[in-house]
């Protein structure tokens, strides 16, 4: 790489030198589009520079330029000029119109330099766009109508007609839009007032401007244009009555509030700032008895009042706005003295029974109370009551004395403390009320049992996990307080396997922490159920339980298998092909197993060969070896193939297995070996006893969910039948089946060109999930739905 560097700057100064010298023997001109597509052909410079095609590669023709990125290179067999790298006019030629690359063809012997000119068309790929987001317009309200607003200009980076053509205004009432053309320097927009603005029922207007270019099909950009209605004082305040009565207590100590006041004006700013003042009319100034806030409008009590000397007061009230032409209104105002009652009833409690049970009765007793009021006659003479919705009621036992008792059921969970406020109210006129507010508590009996937040718990926990883990904390409640709510847990056994939980798990009895005493196996144990109960310490004792399903997540802990004929890694296998042999030739085909499920039993197959050697190819999925080529003369007799069984565990466990594949000069010398494997005078391995439960596993599956979609065809209703999910036999390029159901799958898998057949089931991973296939296709690659590769007949699993 280092040489061909040193090549290349050599090169570029030797084009340089020629530049200076002005050694050009001719000069060519292409045109072509920006954002073409990389070897897009520009133009046959051979035939335009009358240079022999043969004679390219030994001239060394090359193309050179100054650009930092090499857009255009030439392919010496035909002398085409092609696109090498992506071209964008905006960034080589911005804001100019005729955009060119300049570049040099050198060739040698003799040597000769070519200047080349590339015009850059634009294609319309940019869109206008504005500068700012937003435009902000302040127009005053008195605006006339046929006022002109100029508008920002949206940019193209595009040229002539790809750049912007016009500009359109969103739908409205009040503005246009007036678009003008400059010829060369591009449009420009104005906002032209149509209909007079109002700002009392509109302040603010928003309207959307839309640039549009000339391209084909045309882009577009947009700017939110925001008009601010600006006020001017055209309204006068207005009081909310023309005339207000009000009552005042003759006993009103100053500073009481008596009214206030309330006048708007519909402008904004010091245009609707209103100030209130009192207005005198004849020998009375009402200034004297009451005081007004000239900002707030309140009216309070000034002097003293007396009933007996002036029973009423009409005033009148001005409202004027602070604009630069103030405005202003006029109301009536007419304030009436009242002969008041001047004490008040008194509310005492003489004795409090608190707190009281959340269980106690209707009726019982909470609380007596006493009323007195120290006027006579009717402005002595009280009503006592309870206000609000509370359980509790007062219950009248001799005239002024009362008892609080409980009128509806308690729920300390739900409410713990009472406020009930007691309102007692004299007959004077106006009468006279006092309020006494009684705190009542509420104490907790055990009548809540402990709450789960589920019903069922499923717990999710990897095999080969360490003793005595924590793999979950159970969680209840009990809305009780204190000792009613303080629960303990312990175990209940119902695992369906007569294996004892006390074995497998234990429970924290006061955190809820469950805690495993064994290491788990997911190929031996799958899920195991048991049930936990939460108890509380009240008297009597409340409980409840929980279902606790523990479900064993697979590890990739076991290395995949190889089956027969083919041993594992450590001794070597012969298969014998013709020297004739076509290309995709059978050589043979391994067959392996994982005791894992899922991801973890999913296997693929590589192969690996000396150095230079590309005669074979195995199939990812299938395990097949198949010729790549036809023989030649200089492959070897002997070729010593490794295959590598890798699983898609994370980690990944593998097994190697070694084949040599001997080339014979004809088929009459391939003798068909059968391979017996060696039979163990000891009962079953464990790996066929795994692969003998699959299949009968498989069977009995396979004919219930038969019979089971038979039963629901045959006798389904409207109500019943969308809660099956029909299963899924899906059929694969390569001649696979799948079969799927919505809570457990397997796969057949059939193969038409081996010299044996093969059944492979493979369970889908617990827990069950939605069904899901996972397939390899014809090239070897995997997708969701998981098929493995599969014969036309069944034959036996070895």
């Amino acid at each position: 790489m280092y040489i061909r560097r040193q090549k290349e700057y050599i090169w570029i100064h030797i084009v340089v030198f020629l530049c200076l010298c002005d050694w050009s023997a001719s000069q060519l001109s292409y045109s072509i589009s920006e954002e073409v597509n990389k070897g897009t052909v520009v133009g046959n410079i051979a035939k335009d520079l009358n240079l022999n095609v043969q004679e390219l590669d030994t001239r060394d023709l090359r193309i050179v330029s100054s650009y930092s990125k090499k857009y255009f290179d030439v392919n010496l067999r035909t002398g085409n000029l092609f696109v090498d790298e992506r071209i964008n006019r905006e960034e080589l030629c911005p804001h100019v119109v005729k955009c060119s690359l300049k570049i040099q063809a050198v060739v040698n012997n003799p040597m000769t330099a070519h200047r080349i000119d590339v015009n850059v068309l634009d294609i319309n790929d940019n869109s206008p766009a504005f500068i700012e987001e937003t435009y902000t317009l302040n127009i005053s309200e008195s605006s006339l109508t046929g006022e002109r607003y100029l508008l920002p200009i949206a940019v193209d980076a595009d040229i002539g007609s790809n750049s912007v053509k016009t500009y359109k205004l969103s739908q409205n009432e009040h503005f246009s839009l007036d678009v003008q053309s400059g010829g060369d320097h591009g449009v420009s927009a104005e906002l032209v007032l149509q209909k007079a603005l109002d700002r009392e029922k509109q302040s603010v207007i928003t309207l959307l401007l839309t640039a549009v270019d000339g391209g084909k099909p045309p882009r577009s950009g947009s700017l939110q244009i925001h008009v601010n209605v600006l006020d001017v004082n055209d309204n006068i305040p207005t009081f909310s009555k023309t005339l207000y009565k009000v009552r005042v207590k003759e006993n009103a100590t100053p500073g009481t509030l008596v009214i206030q006041l309330n006048a708007t004006d519909l402008d904004e700013g010091m245009n609707s700032k209103i100030l209130y003042s009192l207005i005198k009319r004849g020998n009375i100034d009402p200034s004297n008895f009451f005081e007004l806030n000239s900002e707030t409008g309140e009216i309070t009590v000034k002097g003293t009042l007396d009933y007996e000397e002036t029973p009423a007061y009409e005033v009148r009230v001005q409202a004027i706005d602070q604009g630069l032409s103030p405005r202003s209104a006029h109301a009536k105002l007419l304030i009436e003295i009242v002969d008041v009652n001047d004490n008040a009833p008194e509310i005492a409690v003489t004795s409090l029974m608190t707190p009281v049970k959340e269980d106690a009765e209707l009726g019982t007793i909470v609380a007596l109370v006493t009323v007195s009021d120290k006027d006579g006659g009717n402005n002595g003479v009280t009503n006592c009551k309870v206000v609000g919705s509370v359980p509790f009621k007062l219950k009248s036992n001799y005239k002024n004395d009362y008892s609080l008792v409980v009128d509806g059921p308690l729920d300390r969970e739900n409410t713990s403390l009472y406020n009930v406020t007691i309102t007692a109210t004299d007959e004077g006129s106006p009468p006279l009320s006092s309020i006494r507010v009684i705190t009542v508590h509420v104490s907790d009996v055990n009548d809540n049992a402990p709450r789960f937040m589920e019903p069922v718990i499923n717990v999710y926990v990897k095999e080969n996990s360490p003793v005595g883990s924590v793999i979950y904390t159970i969680n209840a409640f009990d809305p009780d307080l204190d000792i009613n709510a303080k629960l303990t847990y312990r175990l209940l056994d119902s695992s369906p396997k007569n294996i004892p939980m006390s074995s497998m798990v234990n429970i924290n009895s006061e955190t809820g922490d469950i805690v495993s005493l064994q290491s788990f196996n997911y190929e031996e144990l799958k899920t195991f159920q048991f049930k936990v109960q939460a108890t509380d310490s009240g008297v009597p004792p409340l409980s409840s339980n929980v279902t606790v399903n523990v479900l064993i997540l697979d590890e990739n802990d076991n290395n995949p298998t190889i089956l027969a004929p083919y041993s594992e890694h450590g001794s070597v296998n012969s298969e014998n092909i013709p020297y004739s042999a076509e290309a995709g030739y059978f050589v043979a085909k391994i067959r392996a197993v994982d005791a894992d499920s899922g991801y973890n039993a999913l296997l693929s197959y590589h192969l690996s060969e000396p150095k230079g050697n590309n005669l074979f190819r195995i199939g990812t999925s299938t395990g097949e070896i198949r010729t790549k080529r036809r023989m030649s003369d200089n492959d070897l007799k002997t070729h010593p193939l490794v295959v590598l069984v890798s699983d898609n565990g994370e980690p990944s466990l593998s097994a190697t297995v070694s084949i040599d594949v001997v080339v014979v000069e004809s088929t009459a010398d391939i003798q068909t070996q059968f391979r017996h494997v060696p039979i163990k005078e000891e009962s079953f391995s464990d790996l066929n006893l795994y692969l003998l439960i699959a299949i009968v596993s498989v069977s009995v599956i396979f004919l219930l969910s038969l019979i089971s979609l038979i039963a629901v065809k045959c006798h389904r209703t409207d109500g019943s039948f969308s809660r099956y999910s029909a299963p899924m036999i899906t059929t694969h390029p390569d001649g696979s089946w799948s079969y799927s159901k919505s809570t457990q799958q397997y796969d057949v898998c059939f193969s038409s060109d081996t010299l044996k057949s093969d059944v492979v089931v493979f369970p889908a991973p617990f827990p069950p999930v939605d069904a899901e296939l996972i397939s390899i296709n014809g090239g070897d690659t995997f997708t969701r739905t998981q098929t493995l590769p599969n014969k036309e007949k069944v034959g036996h699993l070895y």
